[in-house]
């Protein structure tokens, strides 16, 4: 090993802004091209939004409008307004604010004066204004560095902020917003503030009942009980149950999702399981009073700590100075509140019972085969190889990274090619053998019955849930023809079906492969679509080869690299509605019904330019 040359000129230090635009995933996670809801794009609007809703949240300002346009994102709320001489250092100056003042900002999402300096430091340009008392100051920033500044001056504009940025594409590379992840983000305010309005390019979000709302508005399927909405000082609480497999939890602190959930939601799984079972007289196994809920919890805390400054995970243990841990307050509240409601409304108590004496029944018919079928699968996964993992998997069995991907291929030639391209530390691969069976309809023991779903299943670690979830992306890479196609659908019924947390936790992905290979002798470009191909040709001109990719079995090792490498194209399979599951598998893969013959015979030009593409 050559040996460093490790002296005083060694050290170096950097400015707040230059640490920020050197490390930018400190401060707001993952960079992304905006196809996923936490890349960083999304954050900087929701920092800039949430001090908009701060200022709501201590009783100022009712509305808050957001813009995004092609290339500017824009919030403008009605608050009090920066105080005009500090504009530029509270927008560019780190640890720069008013929450370190507890009388001003109790119970404050953004404590530590970071959030809108990070969006300032990574935007190419970054305005903002401030209206106070009829007077306004503006000051314009290039990546975090101030570039005018306006003496104060008279208007006529409300009290409140003004801000507009770009993100750097510097920083971002190519990005696009994609409204329903920013709209779901206005929602999730909406909820949590009631009263409060917002806007996005003129659409409006608004709720008057909070988290029962929330539920409302995303469940479109059966529900075993009217929804239970609990509301007490600092704490808001809505669940119910419905019909699906898996546990789904909304949960909030000081306004922030915190999709990781941590002590809060922690605290109320187990505040759950303790009172119905103290209800009820019976100690119920936890799994089977929590499987199918669907519930939201909101608190509210003083000075939390999040663990990481993208907030997505609560690490405090109490709910402020010299007041009671986390787990007292829920337990507390969840214990006298849930079990008188359960008192108010036998109905619900009889449901709530039933589906527990279920989900029981079924978990013990179960245990017999399940024994048989890790066995089985081990045996398979060792004999057939379907499974291809990862250098930091192999052996082992631990909480999957933040990189790690599992690519599921069809066939041997596909996942020969993908194996031999792949990064052996962070991808494996899994492969198919022939179409999976139609899982729509059927229950949880077919999975334990079916060679290829329970050797995935096995391969993923998901039997008793995501939290051992061994990769973080699951990606299906499947031929780009009819065959593929269904094969992809019939992947996706099975997750749907069984695993549906692993879609609504923003777990899955569809592989984007190219259609066409345009080349020359001196350049090769793959293109994905039909208009790519044709600019395409137009630019690389005469002595033109093109080849449509049939299967992802035509493509060399190499080019794989290009596939699965830096650049990889992955859509995220997303969901809008909690429980819309058994009306879409109903109606794409359940029994023919008119309706769904009207739909092929309207989209029949889909079928019509693939096979004329190919040919």
């Amino acid at each position: 090993m050559a040996e460093s040359n490790y002296t005083e000129s060694s050290i170096k230090s950097l400015s707040p802004r230059e640490h920020i635009r050197l490390r930018p995933g400190m401060y707001i996670g993952k960079l992304g091209n905006g196809a996923s809801a936490d890349d960083g794009i999304y954050v900087l609007l929701k920092e800039i939004i949430d001090n908009s809703i701060d200022e709501h949240s201590s009783g100022h300002g009712k509305r808050i409008d957001v813009t995004i346009g092609d290339e500017i994102v824009a919030v403008r709320d009605f608050g009090r307004g920066i105080p005009l001489g500090k504009v530029v250092d509270c927008v560019s100056k780190i640890n720069t604010g008013a929450k370190y003042d507890s009388e001003t900002f109790q119970k404050s999402v953004g404590l530590n004066g970071v959030g809108t300096k990070a969006v300032n430091a990574l935007s190419s340009y970054f305005l903002t204004e401030s209206y106070r008392d009829s007077k306004m100051k503006q000051a314009i920033f290039a990546q975090g560095e101030l570039q005018s500044e306006s003496r104060q001056c008279k208007t006529d504009e409300k009290d409140g902020t003004y801000v507009e940025f770009t993100p750097d594409k510097a920083i971002f590379k190519s990005f696009d917003y994609r409204l329903e992840y920013v709209e779901t983000m206005l929602w999730n305010y909406a909820y949590l503030n009631t009263g409060l309005t917002l806007s996005l390019n003129g659409k409006t979000f608004r709720s008057e009942n909070g988290l029962k709302d929330l539920l409302e508005n995303n469940l479109t399927g059966d529900i075993l009980y009217p929804i239970i909405h609990l509301k007490g000082e600092d704490i808001e609480v809505a669940m119910t149950h419905g019909t699906h497999y898996g546990e789904e939890y909304f949960s909030f602190v000081n306004g922030q999702h915190t999709t990781m959930g941590g002590t809060h939601q922690a605290a109320f799984r187990e505040a759950i399981v303790k009172t119905i079972r103290e209800f009820f007289k019976k100690d119920y196994d936890a799994s089977d009073v929590r499987t199918s809920i669907v519930s939201a919890i909101s608190l509210r805390v003083q000075e939390p700590v999040f663990e990481s400054q993208t907030k997505t995970r609560l690490g405090s243990q109490n709910m402020g100075p010299k007041s009671p841990t986390i787990r007292n307050f829920v337990n507390t509240f969840i214990k006298k509140e849930l079990d008188l409601h359960l008192h108010q409304f036998p109905e619900t108590a009889k449901a709530i019972q039933e589906k527990i004496v279920a989900s029981e029944k079924e978990r013990k018919e179960l245990s017999g085969i399940r024994k048989l079928a890790r066995e089985k699968a081990k045996k398979v996964n060792l004999h057939n190889k379907k499974l291809r993992d990862c250098r930091a998997h192999l052996n082992t069995k631990h909480k999957q990274a933040d990189d790690s991907t599992l690519f599921i291929v069809e066939g041997d030639s596909a996942g020969g090619s993908i194996t031999k391209t792949r990064d052996v530390n962070t991808q494996a691969v899994f492969s198919l053998k022939g179409k999976p069976l139609n899982a729509f309809g059927l229950s949880k023991k077919i999975v334990y019955q079916n060679d290829e779903f329970n050797c995935l299943q096995s391969a993923l670690d998901i039997e008793d849930g995501l939290d051992t979830l061994r990769y973080n992306k699951v990606v299906i890479a499947t031929d780009a023809d009819v065959d593929g196609m269904h094969i992809r659908l019939l992947l996706l019924t099975f997750f749907l079906q069984f695993f549906p947390d692993l879609v609504r936790q923003g777990h899955l992905y569809i592989l984007q492969t190219p259609l066409f290979r345009v080349r020359t002798k001196k350049k090769t470009e793959y293109c994905y679509t039909e208009a790519q191909k044709n600019r395409s040709v137009e630019k690389l001109g005469k002595g033109v080869e093109i080849t449509r990719f049939k299967g992802l079995g035509e493509a060399s090792p190499e080019e794989f690299a290009t596939f699965i490498g830096p650049k990889i194209k992955l859509d995220p399979v997303t969901m809008k509605q909690l429980h819309n599951i058994d009306e879409l598998l109903s109606f794409y893969m359940g029994k023919n019904t008119p309706e769904r013959q009207g739909f092929i015979i309207e989209n029949l030009h889909v079928e019509k330019d693939l096979i004329e593409n190919a040919s």
